[in-house]
């Protein structure tokens, strides 16, 4: 008696298991063909760069997208703005410092539908060792079988929230503006 109930156990553990891998699509982010940037006001011009090293998952519930979650972290050390000088700059207990806050992470806590191929993720979003919830508004640009692409924007960050700023008459001199841009496009493939 004791080995049947163990086997209806496992059997009804697998069926649920099934159940999940059914309800929601796993997909990791394509390094390779997606792109995290960012650009803010400098002086009378504009500063672009981006990050080249990051990662993420996406849990993606196509019947019940409220049900879907996403993961992200950015390595600090990849920002790369075309001016090596001023990455390492950034890098430094100056501004991210990179040593001792070495990623950028996002963590979903809900998604709100806002379309037929649109909607809000609400999550905790850490940088500079500072954690703030901010929404990211996600539109399907393609989907397939195998593969997902999406672009993403959010309100502008503000340096001042995450404690990004230079020293004393630095910021005032640097004529870097308060708030960032961000302009992510994110292409996912299916499974791990």
């Amino acid at each position: 008696m004791k080995t049947f109930a163990s086997y209806a156990l496992r059997c009804a553990g697998a069926v649920l298991a099934f159940a999940n891998l059914q309800a929601g699509e796993a997909y990791t982010f394509d390094q390779n063909h997606s792109r995290i940037g960012f650009e803010v006001r400098h002086l009378i011009g504009t500063a672009r760069g981006q990050f080249h090293h990051f990662t993420g998952t996406i849990d993606f519930d196509r019947q019940q997208p409220e049900r879907s979650s996403v993961t992200a972290k950015i390595d600090v050390n990849s920002i790369d703005t075309g001016i090596d000088e001023r990455d390492n700059h950034l890098r430094s207990a100056d501004f991210f410092n990179a040593a001792k806050f070495p990623q950028i992470t996002f963590k979903s806590r809900s998604v709100r539908r806002t379309g037929d191929q649109a909607g809000d993720i609400t999550g905790d979003f850490t940088m500079h060792g500072v954690t703030r919830s901010i929404v990211l508004h996600v539109q399907l640009l393609e989907s397939s079988e195998s593969k997902t692409r999406w672009k993403v924007t959010t309100a502008p960050l503000k340096r001042k929230d995450f404690g990004l700023l230079f020293g004393g008459a630095a910021e005032t001199v640097s004529g870097i503006g308060q708030d960032v841009t961000v302009n992510i496009e994110i292409e996912a493939r299916r499974g791990p």
